[in-house]
């Protein structure tokens, strides 16, 4: 759960270069998509073409949970506002779920149907866009996620993901033109269900992890299991008496108790207790807060 540490400069910075990166590639590739279906005489295309441009409202949800949720503590919300990507996050993982949904009904109307035939034979300027659109959204999945983990955003992850699911779509897409094309138009409906199991599983993680951040989960075992041998191995503590996490957003809230030899002074007890405090925030990055409370050791 550590990232690189760096600085909330470069953290903004970022965080716009990778939305503006995003907006322009889904407008220029709806535009793209947009003429190959007109011209290619793809009905898929053109529905293609207006996901891709949808597209632009998730990033630019992802960018404002991201951005309110750098926010500064105030008189209002004292711990931060870390858990607004959260609420982002939830916002993109519904919308996955809600596009799953539709890719899938879509392919069970067609496969219900049974009128094959019926459906257009597209052109090969079509089945190009198909394959662009799977390059250049499978390219916005890497650079969106390696942001996302750069930054530790959920928001940004969801949004990478939610870029996986058009490269799936456009899968869809490919087979179905190149089927259509072959003489096989069954193909499509049939690829839109499994693609539609794909973003579906994808919505459930998002929204699982949105929900845990925002319902104060504990870390995890392993990640507790490193900070207690961290805190354990520090000059003056004697044991290790309590330890929680929670998740709260992006960032972790720890309460800890630790004894101490009960012949030191309350200064000294103090001193130890506050270097392990800034010791622990700067070895593991993704603590916004650590509370140590001192017990003497029996």
């Amino acid at each position: 759960m550590t990232k690189k540490t760096i600085s909330p400069g470069q953290e903004q910075h970022l965080i716009n270069r990778v939305s503006l990166v995003t907006i322009l590639g889904n407008v220029l590739l709806s535009a793209a998509k947009l003429f190959a279906g007109v011209a290619g005489h793809s009905g898929a295309m053109v529905s293609d073409a207006v996901h891709s441009l949808s597209d632009v409202g998730t990033t630019v949800i992802a960018y404002l949970g991201v951005r309110l949720s750098r926010k500064a503590a105030d008189t209002e919300h004292p711990y931060g506002h870390e858990r607004m990507e959260c609420a982002a996050s939830l916002v993109l993982g519904a919308i996955l779920f809600l596009v799953g949904c539709g890719i899938g009904w879509t392919g069970i109307k067609q496969i219900a149907g049974g009128d094959y035939d019926a459906l257009a034979v597209p052109g090969r300027i079509a089945l190009a866009a198909a394959a662009l659109s799977i390059l250049s959204k499978e390219a916005m999945y890497w650079y969106t996620r390696h942001y996302a983990l750069l930054l530790d955003s959920a928001a940004f992850m969801a949004d990478a993901w939610h870029h996986r699911s058009d490269a799936l779509s456009s899968v869809g897409s490919l087979v179905g033109i190149g089927g259509a094309m072959l003489g096989y138009p069954v193909l499509d409906p049939l690829a839109s269900l499994l693609i539609c199991l794909c973003i579906l599983k994808v919505a459930f993680d998002t929204l699982k992890d949105a929900l845990d951040k925002m319902l104060d989960t504990s870390c995890g075992k392993e990640y507790e299991d490193r900070l207690s041998s961290y805190i354990c191995a520090q000059p003056g503590v004697v044991g290790l008496d309590a330890l929680r996490t929670r998740m709260f957003g992006s960032k972790v809230y720890v309460d800890l108790e630790i004894s101490m030899e009960e012949s030191k002074t309350l200064k000294e007890a103090h001193t130890i207790a506050e270097r392990i405090h800034d010791e622990v925030e700067e070895h593991f990055p993704n603590i916004k807060h650590i509370m140590i409370h001192v017990n003497p050791a029996e």
